[in-house]
């Protein structure tokens, strides 16, 4: 989220961030966004029997703010179909991990525990199934004989701070189809990132 809100800072930049929404009273982004006079809204899924019924609040909050594209950050509740299908191509999420591959939780310490020469991190258009989707960006890193799931997870949040942006900027510059499960810019698949971002 703050390397959203910064990105969006340049004037140049596609996109206004026009409101952060949480569903959670005591998420620390919301005093980071206040403190950039960015609008903040509470809508609180405990407080709600269903899932429906959450998912209803939080798009009228969307439509009176006038929300075009949602961009999810650190958002861990899995989302209706229904709610998704509302947000086709306008709802974007990011993954620690180089999708298909570790979907879900842990995935630092799942790769580590795999073996894994490469990791990294994926943005794409969600779906209704949890992260799957088509796939805007990627950006990989090698994973190090002595990493930790803390180093090896520093690392990749670096790349993610820097592909979700761009990632977003081009959604809302609008240059970007699908076409099946693959996401196209002009006549050719996008590249956002070198495929390896060396060690440090």
């Amino acid at each position: 989220m703050r390397a959203l809100i910064e990105s969006a800072r340049d004037p140049s930049f596609p996109a206004e961030i026009a409101l952060v929404l949480s569903n959670r009273p005591e998420a620390a982004g919301l005093a980071f966004a206040r403190a950039n006079t960015i609008p903040c809204a509470i809508v609180d899924h405990k407080i709600y029997n269903t899932r429906e019924a959450f998912e209803t609040a939080m798009q009228a909050v969307l439509e009176s703010h006038r929300i075009e594209i949602i961009c999810l950050a650190g958002f861990l509740r899995l989302l209706t179909s229904l709610f998704v299908e509302q947000w086709q191509g306008r709802l974007l999420n990011i993954h620690p991990a180089l999708l298909p591959a570790y979907r879900g939780l842990h995935t630092h310490q799942r790769a580590l525990a795999d073996g894994v020469k490469i990791h990294g991190c994926t943005v794409y258009f969600v779906s209704a199934v949890m992260d799957e989707g088509p796939i805007i960006a990627q950006a990989a890193v090698a994973v190090l004989d002595a990493d930790t799931p803390e180093t090896l997870a520093a690392r990749v949040l670096t790349q993610e701070h820097i592909i979700y942006p761009a990632a977003l900027a081009r959604v809302a510059e609008g240059s970007l189809s699908v076409q099946g499960n693959r996401v196209f810019s002009g006549d050719a698949a996008i590249e956002l990132t070198p495929l390896l971002v060396p060690p440090d």
